[in-house]
């Protein structure tokens, strides 16, 4: 099923999308709200089969981003040219954010570009970097958006912005056929096997996303690694220690723009809905405890596995491109 905002429908883009979707029956509405934001929506259920939604997008495209969100950047913003992801990761908070499990994508990439290009304009002696994969994944459905290759392009022309594609896809097939730009960075976000097979529902293994990064890094690509959240369970250390093996087998730390660590945070609001949807995962019952309206591990547990995994992978990389993030990264909801 295909929900088409009745002002874009003569699109190019949906025109695009649809082409790619032939055998979907196209809805038209009057704007996305009256599908995504409708009451009473089972999440659960529509995560089994979410439709698309083409949408425009209005208001402010390009947002500041959330406290501690970056890596080492002057000035942080992030867009979101889609909301939701394919993917179904029980920690993630898009679940707690959003009403509903359909994908909305805004096809009107021209006015995000336009926008971020009059933010780079902005007579700032700081570079800007600009962070796409805030509420979707920036990849896993780029065969129907061709959203990396439309923003690779128009971040190769502006020098003074940097783009971040974070991802837990494999789908970099767009990439592979465009010259790696020097202020482009592809971030992959990874958590151990053992946690992966468990609560990284529909995500690629470890192994295949490490793939597709040697296959962008033979390239030149610049790549990053995004060990966020970090995920408690029996035998953790062991569990991360074999993460940073098959890793830095795989990757040499010249590929390697930046490497981020970050603790498990979920605002009060969202974990309890996320408690509601999945009320027998073992991962809301772990030793948890809630700090100032943000829950996560107890304060010794998180202090203890950031500390072990900074360590660990010090040991793999240089100092100047660790960033660990050690406050919540999280967006005003009424945005």
């Amino acid at each position: 099923m295909i929900y088409v905002e009745a002002e874009v429908l003569d699109h190019p883009r949906t025109l695009d999308i649809c082409r790619r979707l032939p055998r979907a029956e196209v809805v038209t509405c009057a704007r996305y709200g009256e599908v995504f934001n409708r009451r009473a929506q089972s999440f659960r259920l529509q995560k089994r089969r979410p439709a698309l939604i083409l949408a425009r997008k209005y208001g402010r495209l390009v947002l500041p981003a959330p406290p501690g969100y970056g890596v080492g950047g002057g000035r942080n913003y992030y867009f979101s040219h889609m909301l939701n992801c394919p993917f179904d990761c029980r920690y993630c908070f898009l679940q707690g954010m959003f009403r509903s499990a359909h994908h909305v994508v805004f096809v009107n990439y021209d006015d995000f570009q336009r926008e971020i290009a009059g933010l780079v304009a902005a007579p700032e002696d700081r570079e800007a970097w600009f962070f796409s994969g805030y509420d979707c994944d920036s990849l896993a459905l780029e065969p129907l958006t061709r959203f990396a290759a439309s923003f690779v392009p128009f971040f190769a022309a502006l020098p003074r912005a940097w783009l971040e594609l974070r991802t837990k896809s494999v789908q970099v097939r767009s990439l592979l056929a465009i010259a790696p730009p020097p202020n482009v960075v592809v971030a992959w976000s990874f958590t151990p096997q053992e946690v992966q097979g468990v609560l990284e529902r529909l995500t690629p293994p470890v192994e295949r996303r490490l793939r597709a990064m040697a296959r962008l890094a033979e390239r030149g690509w610049r790549l990053g690694l995004r060990f966020d959240p970090l995920i408690y369970s029996e035998g953790w250390r062991e569990q991360y220690g074999r993460l940073y093996e098959q890793v830095f087998r795989r990757l040499g730390v010249e590929s390697l723009h930046s490497v981020s660590l970050g603790p498990f945070r979920l605002p009060e609001d969202y974990f309890h809905t996320l408690e509601k949807l999945y009320p027998d995962e073992p991962l809301f019952a772990g030793p948890l405890e809630n700090r100032a309206g943000q829950v996560g591990y107890r304060s010794d547990l998180e202090a203890e596995m950031v500390d072990y995994c900074t360590r660990e992978l010090l040991g793999h990389v240089p100092r100047e491109i660790f960033f660990p993030c050690a406050v919540p990264c999280f967006k005003d909801p009424a945005e």
